[in-house]
C-alpha cells in the first residue's frame, strides 16, 4: 500500500461521514413514535460526533496537501440506512446505523493498516481514534436492536 492509498481511504472515509450526517439527521427527523425517542436522540448525538469526524479527516487531507471531496465527488452508498416509508419503522433504522457502522469500522481498520504501511503514525492515529468511536457507536445500537428483538 501507498501514500494514494492512504489518500483514498481517507478521502472515503470523509465522505461516508457526510453520508452518515445526512442520513443520522434525516432519520432523527422524520421517526415517529414513542418508542423512537431514545433512538432520535441517539443519533443527533452522533450527528454531531460524525461532524466532527469529517473535519478531522478533511483537516488531515488538507495537511497532506491532498483533495478535500466536495458535492461533485459525492456517491451515496448507505442504502439500508435511507429514512424509511414507515416512520415508525425503528428497527430499520437500527439496522441501517449498524450497517453504516461496521462499513465504518472496515474502512478505518483498512485505513490503520495502509496508514501503518505508508509510515504515516499521524492519519494511523486519526484512524484508530475513530475506530474506537465508531466501534462505540455500533455496541449501543447493538443494544438497542437487543430492546427490540426481545419484544
Amino acid at each position: 500500500m501507498s501514500d494514494e492509498e492512504v489518500t483514498r481511504l481517507l478521502q472515503k472515509a470523509y465522505q461516508d461521514e457526510i453520508e452518515t450526517v445526512m442520513n443520522y439527521l434525516s432519520n432523527s427527523i422524520v421517526l415517529d413514535g414513542v418508542r423512537a425517542e431514545e433512538i432520535k436522540e441517539s443519533l443527533n448525538v452522533d450527528i454531531d460526533e460524525e461532524l466532527q469526524h469529517a473535519r478531522m479527516l478533511g483537516e488531515r487531507l488538507k495537511q497532506l496537501d491532498e483533495n478535500v471531496p466536495g458535492s461533485e465527488a459525492f456517491v451515496a452508498n448507505q442504502h439500508s440506512l435511507q429514512p424509511p416509508e414507515n416512520t415508525t419503522d425503528v428497527q430499520a433504522v437500527i439496522q441501517g446505523v449498524l450497517d453504516a457502522e461496521e462499513d465504518a469500522i472496515s474502512t478505518y481498520r483498512a485505513l490503520v493498516d495502509a496508514a501503518e504501511t505508508a509510515d504515516d503514525p499521524v492519519t494511523e492515529d486519526l484512524a484508530v481514534t475513530i475506530l474506537a468511536d465508531e466501534e462505540a457507536h455500533r455496541t449501543e445500537f447493538h443494544g438497542f436492536r437487543k430492546e427490540y428483538v426481545e419484544d
